[in-house]
């Protein structure tokens, strides 16, 4: 398990990606590739518009309260357990589970927030995963080797516990 230390939270109000204000600007940036939403919303409006996430992490929330935007849709269901500040083994393994078996979602018990970080490390190049940034917008980050360097660097912040 990995904890981000108070003194290390500055880092994630950054956006980890390029943010776009308006999410309709982020759509055809989507074609043909394979998409990862992390947040109830994002995955919510990307069903919208009819695009399923190859893997959606959501923990029913939304900036802390209660999310009624719960996303439905058929998919490979995964429910793990991640508390606040924290990337468990246990959701390290159920992202990699649902990159086997997409479309997947995954429930996390406690906060998806962080799950950016290992689904950036895990995921295949050339995928997008998009999460919400709040009060800003959407963030999109392009899978890629400076991604990954950039996840690495992050999580090298953390403590191992």
């Amino acid at each position: 398990m990995y904890k981000l230390p108070e003194d290390q939270r500055e880092i994630l109000r950054m956006p980890f990606g390029k943010i776009f204000s308006n999410f309709i600007d982020v759509l055809p940036l989507l074609s043909g590739r394979k998409v990862y939403s992390v947040g109830d919303v994002v995955t919510h409006r990307l069903l919208r518009q009819g695009i399923i996430p190859d893997v959606a992490i959501i923990d029913r929330r939304t900036m802390r309260v209660p999310c009624d935007r719960i996303p439905e849709y058929q998919a490979h269901r995964i429910v793990t357990h991640n508390p606040p500040g924290f990337i468990t083994d246990e959701l390290i393994e159920s992202i990699k589970d649902a990159l086997t078996c997409t479309p997947a979602l995954i429930v996390v018990n406690g906060e998806e927030d962080l799950a950016v970080i290992p689904l950036v490390l895990t995921a295949q190049d050339g995928g997008v995963v998009l999460y919400g940034q709040p009060s800003k917008g959407v963030v999109l980050r392009e899978i890629n080797v400076k991604a990954k360097n950039d996840a690495k660097g992050i999580l090298s912040r953390f403590i191992r516990e």
